[in-house]
């Protein structure tokens, strides 16, 4: 039997290089994600994770390389740098949750997730909050969706924030370190929801601290270092044979917890 051929990336970058006050935090980064694909990507901290999370959608600007999502050059227009409407549009490609949830204090669960596809999509009132139930509903929120941030947990308020992007219907989901600002006891909630999304075939590329996570659920892993993707593989490969040694290092300060 002849194997079908192996669909493109939906995300694809090349070259990204990325520096703050003479100081390079990004020195060549090649990465494609297909999809359906559930990518982590660990290291230890100052390796460049969260900037490269922030290039790929242009909340920074890289210095250098393309970057290329669902067939589109992100930050171009045709041959022309994109302007600021869009590079909206271009962004409104991914899902991106932060480490904090950002969630506006004053509106209920459900009229947050609701107001990325009333203002940034255009849609009625009806049809944005119906969008949004469906959302809170996937996360397990449907009992809390006219709550307001003050009466749920962080664990719940970060499951609010994941619905609010998948509101917005995106194609890539992009997780910064999801559950770093979260009470031990409220992880769990969060990565099983990031379990179940991966599990649905949705798109995922998360910077993680969470190494059960990386291990279990992700279809490949990528570890970086200096600033560079110094090893990536499987999760069982990566895990159980790493050949950089910087990665076996990594990997040996967490080893009571991983």
């Amino acid at each position: 039997m002849v194997s079908p051929p192996m669909l493109p990336p939906i995300l694809a970058a090349q070259g990204i290089r990325k520096a703050f006050a003479g100081r390079s935090v990004l020195n060549g980064i090649d990465l494609e994600v297909r999809q359906g694909e559930a990518v982590t990507i660990i290291g230890a901290s100052g390796s460049g994770k969260t900037t490269l999370l922030r290039c790929l959608n242009w909340l920074e600007r890289p210095d250098a390389g393309d970057i290329r999502i669902a067939g589109a050059t992100m930050g171009r227009s045709g041959s022309l740098v994109a302007g600021e409407r869009e590079l909206a549009r271009q962004r409104r490609l991914f899902g991106f949750v932060f480490q904090r949830f950002n969630l506006f204090p004053h509106l209920t669960a459900l009229q947050n997730v609701a107001l990325g596809p009333r203002r940034v999509l255009g849609q009625p009132r009806a049809q944005a909050e119906a969008r949004a139930e469906q959302e809170l509903r996937r996360v397990q929120l449907g009992d809390h969706m006219h709550k307001p941030p003050s009466q749920l947990s962080g664990g719940q308020q970060q499951r609010v924030a994941i619905a609010r992007a998948l509101a917005m219907d995106p194609k890539v989901m992009l997780f910064d370190e999801p559950t770093s600002a979260l009470d031990p006891e409220l992880v769990q909630e969060v990565l099983d929801t990031m379990r179940a999304l991966a599990a649905e075939g949705m798109t995922m590329l998360v910077v993680t601290h969470e190494m059960r996570f990386a291990r279990h659920v992700a279809d490949r892993v990528v570890f970086m270092a200096d600033g560079l993707i110094a090893e990536q593989g499987a999760p069982e490969a990566l895990f159980n044979a790493p050949t950089d040694p910087r990665l076996q290092r990594f990997l040996r300060h967490l080893e009571p917890t991983a």
